[in-house]
């Protein structure tokens, strides 16, 4: 039988980590130095994405910890 919260700690990580690499891209589009890949991104979309990248990063593990708490408080 396989822990939940092992799944939990995992789900948080991969959260942060994609906030982390939103603000990577955001900033590196908001500075005009995007990857080729993406083209020709405005800058207004950078800092967007920066910004919504952090809130990721800093508030939904939080959110998500919230939520997956036990009732008693264990």
């Amino acid at each position: 039988m396989s822990d939940p919260a092992a799944g939990r700690f995992f789900a948080l990580q991969a959260v942060r980590l994609s906030g982390a690499i939103m603000v990577l891209l955001g900033v590196m589009i908001g500075t005009g130095r995007a990857p080729s890949f993406l083209g020709s991104v405005p800058q207004e979309v950078g800092y967007v994405l920066a910004v919504l990248g952090m809130a990721e990063f800093f508030y939904v593990p939080r959110l998500l910890a919230r939520k997956w708490r036990t009732p008693d408080g264990r």
